[in-house]
């Protein structure tokens, strides 16, 4: 659920729900009624969240299952640095 993911991102980020708010431009409660599901955040907010937690709006919706990250806008040496991170951690497993 879209509740869900919100959420898991937020927390995984270390925000507080008035730290997103703020982030988003939108009120705690805003942000509180998305996690509760009691409201589901405009377009407009999914592609913030998206680029705010660097995943993509089909992660947030919850129509791709896996996670992924966005590197555009890093250098090749954060890129190289963030792949070879990720062949690290496959190989551990």
């Amino acid at each position: 659920m879209i509740s869900d993911k919100i959420k898991e991102l937020r927390e995984h980020a270390g925000y507080s729900q008035a730290q997103l708010a703020k982030r988003l431009d939108v009120t705690r409660s805003s942000v509180n009624a998305w996690e509760m599901g009691l409201s589901t955040p405009t377009t407009q907010y999914i592609v913030a969240l998206s680029k705010l937690f660097h995943v993509s709006a089909d992660y947030i919706l919850g129509i791709k299952p896996d996670l992924s990250i966005t590197m555009k806008g890093y250098t090749p040496e954060e890129t190289a640095l963030v792949l070879n991170l990720m062949k690290y951690i496959d190989n551990r497993r």
